[in-house]
């Protein structure tokens, strides 16, 4: 393990844990902007994320240790799949040990935790938003494993550093396939992240969420932790996406100074994605529970077609 990977493996790492908050108070600024509304501070995270860690957790008569041990699991699994995109650099000593398989592993490991520990308290509400949660989590799985196969195809690797060195640093091409992984894509991270059409993170509505019905009994530095784990998970969706459709930037092997500068380009390409995610949200309807198999089968299916084309010739 060379020092610059490692200097570039920590910097990764600690940038995902500064950046996350940023990135969901962006994404709320700029969806209250363009609702017309007040928008709240980009620091209104930080601030959250503070008073949560300064007050005392209540935890029910009857919870089990896995209730107490999910926040720290589901963090530790956001923050180890935040260390395996490549971000910054390409020079990561964590790669060779996780691919992409291994990433989509991380995010459903998280999920049982989190959906075993609303059900841990035996309330309404938690069982039915891990049952919620296992659903969404079931078909969109599969569907983001096809679109990191799609890419997987054209570089013949699994691995997301070489796949980011394959297209960034390789000769510019346009890829039909990826055409239709990116729109799949789009629509996985939209149900993974609980966004709008999906879900709706701003709301308590018994028949609508999904997500914050997992974490209702949670308080003080557990439901902190889960916050956080969430935005993480939200920057590590943006940054899959910039590593597999906008990887140029990214410093490479042996180059330190250059992970340094690919830290600003980082900042400007997650600030576009932000503002777009926000647009997705303003104009999206919030669909029906039972509308959502409709719309990852859909995700999985353009998914599938994208593999499909790139057997197809020129392509």
């Amino acid at each position: 393990m060379s020092w610059s990977g490692l200097f570039s493996q920590l910097l990764e790492i600690a940038v995902a844990l500064l950046l996350a908050p940023l990135l969901t108070g962006w994404v709320n600024q700029c969806r209250a902007w363009l609702q017309n509304k007040s928008a709240p501070s980009l620091m209104l995270q930080y601030r959250m994320l503070r008073k949560l860690f300064h007050k005392e957790s209540v935890v029910a008569e009857h919870a089990s240790p896995l209730f107490r041990a999910a926040p720290y699991i589901v963090f530790g699994c956001m923050a180890l799949a935040s260390g395996i995109i490549p971000t910054l650099s390409t020079d990561l000593p964590l790669s060779p040990a996780a691919d992409a398989i291994a990433l989509v592993g991380l995010f459903a490991f998280a999920r049982v935790f989190i959906s075993l520990a609303a059900m841990d308290i035996g309330t309404a509400f938690g069982t039915m938003g891990a049952r919620r949660e296992m659903l969404i989590g079931f078909l969109a799985e599969p569907a983001l494993l096809m679109v990191l196969f799609s890419a997987s195809l054209i570089t013949q690797s699994t691995s997301l550093t070489g796949i980011v060195e394959t297209l960034a640093h390789g000769k510019f091409t346009i890829y039909p396939s990826m055409a239709f992984a990116g729109v799949a894509f789009t629509l996985v991270s939209l149900a993974e992240n609980a966004r709008v059409p999906v879900d709706n993170p701003s709301t308590h509505l018994e028949l609508t969420m999904i997500h914050e019905a997992l974490i209702l009994e949670y308080s003080g530095r557990h439901l902190a932790l889960i916050e956080w784990a969430g935005s993480l998970k939200m920057f590590a969706y943006s940054c899959i996406g910039l590593a597999l459709f906008f990887p140029w930037g990214m410093a490479e092997v042996d180059a330190p100074g250059a992970t340094i500068l690919a830290l600003p380009v980082l900042v400007f390409k997650l600030a576009i994605g932000g503002a777009l995610l926000a647009l997705i949200e303003t104009v999206s309807a919030k669909m029906r529970i039972f509308r959502v198999p409709e719309f990852l089968a859909t995700a999985f299916m353009l998914a599938v077609i994208g593999m499909l084309v790139h057997f197809l010739p020129g392509a």
